[in-house]
């Protein structure tokens, strides 16, 4: 029951956010774009933001090291390209925990370890989002007009800023006062659906149990700076699949802008392979630069659905590498959350704050 809610609420945010991208567009001149789209600089487009899942498999690694020191290489790239690539063909973000359970099957860590590591690792992204958002914004190659209309970049800045400092003293708190955070957020949860309520709470544990990064300066600085690394380096996709299709005016800034806003969009729970949010996000975003519907739908188009096809591409790869079946994917959802529920390690964690 629980997994058919989820798939229907992630359905139902695709179809809206679809309609919400292409309502306005005009077909004929999408399809000319993507006609005309340079296949050479989409490519390559696509071969940085493969390489990318490679530097996410290089910053797991001291997301890892205070509880299981010493993770190899091939356990860390089979999880990332097994777990993305599920995302792409299971909903409710299914990836994530396969991602997680690949990794505890061929490295010597527990399930709920592996899993607060992921958690981690997600946190340190969306703060590096926000701030990739706020540095673009504050650079003169952004736009000061939207939809016709001045923009108070300043007051937007300020909120951004407001935002940021909010989560990354929420994340110190949560460090070093878990036992607090575990219990504000279970109290809160109650007042969601039983289908999201469970992951969230486990989710949380995980994550408070997954802590000792942030209490590393060393670690902490080298995730960081990973995470830093990471997502400047995927810009540069941005940047060849926005010439592919002969968007020249948003450069690098429009590259950081809108990969900031993608990600953010795509944390929105909705079907396989974040359709919808991305697009949404694409057209909205290269909107600001004056970019017409039509060309940033073909944009949003093209660039997705290459990366679609190549990351799943190495997610069966991968899984038949190492002989696993779609169905035992299905399965690491379950089996996670009862590692994390069931690990005196997280409750003794808990208990020390």
């Amino acid at each position: 029951m629980k997994r058919h809610l989820k798939t229907v609420v992630g359905v139902a945010a695709t179809v809206f956010f679809l309609w919400l991208a292409l309502k306005d567009v005009e077909w004929a001149d999408v399809w000319r774009h993507l006609r005309e789209a340079n296949l050479v600089l989409l490519g390559a487009a696509v071969l940085v933001s493969t390489v990318g899942m490679h530097i996410r498999a290089m910053r797991w690694k001291p997301l890892l090291d205070p509880v299981a020191p010493g993770i190899g290489w091939k356990p860390r790239i089979a999880g990332v390209c097994i777990g993305f690539g599920a995302n792409n063909v299971f909903p409710a973000r299914l990836g994530e925990f396969a991602r997680t359970w690949v990794l505890a099957r061929q490295a010597n860590v527990t399930l709920s370890a592996a899993f607060a590591s992921l958690v981690l690792e997600r946190a340190l992204d969306g703060l590096v989002m926000i701030g990739f958002l706020l540095l673009a914004m504050s650079l003169p190659g952004f736009p000061e007009l939207v939809a016709g209309g001045p923009v108070d970049l300043q007051a937007t800045v300020r909120v951004v800023m407001a935002v940021s400092a909010v989560l990354l003293a929420t994340l110190v708190w949560m460090a070093y006062f878990p036992v607090r955070a575990a219990s504000l957020a279970e109290r809160m949860a109650v007042i969601l659906p039983s289908a999201f309520r469970r992951p969230l709470v486990d989710a949380l544990r995980a994550f408070l149990g997954g802590l000792h990064v942030l209490r590393n300066p060393r670690l902490l600085a080298v995730s960081v700076a990973w995470a830093l690394f990471q997502w400047a380096f995927l810009a540069g996709s941005f940047v060849l699949a926005f010439r592919a299709f002969g968007i020249d005016e948003p450069g690098y800034v429009g590259a950081l802008f809108l990969q900031s806003c993608i990600a953010l969009a795509v944390s929105i729970p909705s079907g396989p392979g974040f359709f919808g949010p991305f697009e949404a996000a694409s057209v909205w975003g290269l909107g600001l630069w004056g970019v017409d519907k039509s060309r940033a739908a073909s944009f949003a188009i093209g660039f997705h659905l290459g990366g679609w096809f190549t990351v799943t591409g190495l997610g069966v790869y991968y899984a038949a590498r190492l002989n696993l079946r779609w169905r035992d994917l299905r399965r690491s959802e379950t089996s996670v959350e009862e590692a994390v529920e069931t690990d005196p390690a997280l409750s003794a964690h808990a208990r020390t704050r």
